[in-house]
This record gives C-alpha cells, sequence and structure tokens, in this order.
C-alpha cells in the first residue's frame, strides 16, 4: 500500500453499508484530475467513525482532499479501454466545508 492525499470532487453521494459483522463502514468515489488533465477515479471506503460522518455531511460535487493508504488498479471502460483508477482507505478528510475537518 502507498500513504497518500488525494484532492478531488465527490462523484455521486457517499454511502454507508454494514459488513456481515454488523460493522458500518462508507464508500465513495471521488474525481481527481491528473497532471496531464485525465480524470482519475478514487474509491474510497472509510472505517472510522470522524471519517465517516465527514464523508456524509458531503454531497455530488462537493470538494474535499482524502488522505490515506492507496492501491493502483485499472478499469475499463465502455470502448474497451484500459484506464487507471486508485482505492482508498481513507484515514483523514479535510473540506473547505467543515471547520472542524477529520
Amino acid at each position: 500500500m502507498i500513504d497518500g492525499l488525494v484532492a478531488g470532487r465527490l462523484y455521486g453521494d457517499p454511502e454507508q453499508r454494514t459488513d456481515k459483522a454488523g460493522k458500518l463502514f462508507s464508500v465513495a468515489r471521488v474525481r481527481a484530475a491528473t497532471a496531464d488533465g485525465e480524470t482519475l477515479f478514487v474509491n474510497v471506503i472509510a472505517f472510522d467513525g470522524g471519517v465517516r460522518a465527514a464523508l456524509h455531511r458531503l454531497h455530488d460535487g462537493d470538494a474535499l482532499a482524502l488522505a490515506g493508504s492507496l492501491a493502483p488498479k485499472v478499469w475499463t471502460d465502455k470502448q474497451g479501454n484500459a484506464r487507471p483508477a486508485l482505492d482508498m482507505v481513507a484515514h483523514r478528510v479535510v473540506t473547505m466545508g467543515l471547520p472542524e475537518d477529520l
């Protein structure tokens, strides 16, 4: 895993889910711009209660920055092109709208 910081905008609203053991977690997708102007999707999962709460105060299109563990991956778009993506386990969320950033 890679420790990293990703800044971008939420793509859709975060969702809360429950695992088989009954533990809550949240998932979200973030659109981030690369240095060459391409869009990179980051699939975010959060287990920490404070991070989950911060994510759920945000909505589609809101700007944010996330710190956490990153894992690179590749997905195939509808045209059959291989596209890069990242999976992140978020440990911290920073936004302009949260004075008590978590």
